[in-house]
């Protein structure tokens, strides 16, 4: 009882901070009592800061403000992508103090190559975080491919790095340090939920880099499938007898909406920073490039309509990549959908790209750790 009641007055604190003792009292319908032990345990924890506020012109002490601490406990969060690493430290506020984004190509490079390297990183990143009075006390590890459900520390298949049955900790230099794995399109999905301004308690998420990937939230929780499968949305098929895939199908949607193909399609070399290229080509105007985008967006519009028909979600939400390219593949996924979603009303607006763009995955695996010590504040050693 006393862990869900922890829990109840951070989470409250957290989602509308400054409070008082009095106000978290109110909002929680606990005793005056109770809130006062809970909120002293909390500090001691270094999950709460309590500083006095401005005079109000009232007889008495002055009050005093209950706030989440911007020092101490925090959550690390890891990502590999085929072209990049990244690191970041998020606090208890779910705001990023520290982020580092590396370019690297990982073609013909070893798991246990690309993991060393994200460590060393990583390293550097916590290193910096400490100077600014932060301590992680977890490390989520975003990953382009399959982390099973019945083993969460397998990374059962991720085709775009050309891993198989990898389990990063038998890469780890550090055995104290290893971050658990998770699908990057899954915490992608966590992020806008926890941060983006939508309101929607049931969405799809999706993304794209050099894969497709997708997650859904229902009634705000990740749905993860029966063997955490759940969300391989490019490989639904959107022309059945189209073009062979390497997953062994036909016509699946990442061979007309993926990276590589919008790419081929406008006929422009993967280098550098492909998204950044196709945005700035139609920008310019570039007509390979526009039809490119467009007959990505076709593509899309089809899977995500069947995802429509199926599920009944509040929204959709474009994220990593499409986000960025949302101005010119947002009209073509809106015409799919208005003709292929009839048996239930469709705003244009339902559908929305994501604030967060291709910061999203590793945000959401650092907010992961925060969300889990706000919803179990035991977890924080006291001081």
């Amino acid at each position: 009882m006393r862990r869900q009641n922890l829990a109840v007055v951070l989470g409250t604190i957290a989602g509308q901070s400054p409070l008082s003792r009095a106000d978290v009292a109110g909002h929680t319908g606990l005793t005056r009592a109770a809130v006062s032990s809970l909120v002293d345990e909390l500090i001691g924890r270094g999950a709460l800061t309590e500083t006095e506020t401005a005079p109000s012109g009232r007889v008495g002490r002055p009050g005093r403000a209950l706030t989440v601490s911007d020092r101490g406990p925090a959550g690390l969060g890891l990502e590999v992508g085929v072209t990049h690493l990244g690191a970041c430290v998020v606090d208890l506020r779910g705001e990023p103090r520290v982020w580092r984004r590396v370019e690297r190509s990982h073609a013909g490079r070893s798991a246990g190559q690309v993991l060393t390297e994200l460590a060393a990183l990583g390293a550097e990143v916590e290193g910096e975080a400490a100077g600014l009075g932060l301590r992680v006390e977890g490390r989520v590890l975003a990953v382009p491919g399959v982390v099973p459900s019945a083993e969460p520390g397998l990374v059962e298949n991720a085709p775009n790095l050309g891993w198989h049955a990898v389990r990063p900790a038998d890469h780890w230099p550090d055995q104290d340090t290893v971050p658990a794995p998770e699908n990057e399109a899954n915490l992608g999905a966590l992020a806008e939920y926890w941060q983006g301004e939508h309101g929607a308690e049931t969405f799809v998420h999706v993304s794209a880099e050099a894969g497709i990937g997708a997650a859904l939230i229902v009634d705000g929780q990740l749905f993860r499938g029966a063997r955490g499968f759940a969300g391989e949305l490019g490989h639904i098929p959107v022309h059945p007898d189209g073009v062979p895939c390497p997953c062994g199908a036909r016509g699946c949607l990442e061979q007309y909406a993926g990276e590589a193909a919008v790419l081929r399609e406008a006929g422009l070399a993967a280098s550098g920073d492909p998204v950044a290229l196709l945005s700035e080509r139609a920008g310019a105007g570039d007509p390979a490039a526009l039809r490119a985008l467009e007959r990505a967006g076709r593509a899309l519009g089809l899977a995500l309509a069947s995802a429509v028909n199926l599920i009944d979600p509040d929204g959709l939400v474009l994220g990593g990549a499409y986000a960025e390219l949302a101005e010119w593949l947002l009209p073509a996924v809106r015409a799919e959908l208005a003709a292929r979603v009839t048996v239930r009303p469709w705003p244009p607006e339902a559908l929305r790209p994501s604030a967060l763009g291709r910061r999203g995955a590793l945000l959401g695996a650092a907010l992961l750790t925060v969300r889990q010590l706000i919803a179990d504040p035991t977890r924080l050693p006291l001081a």
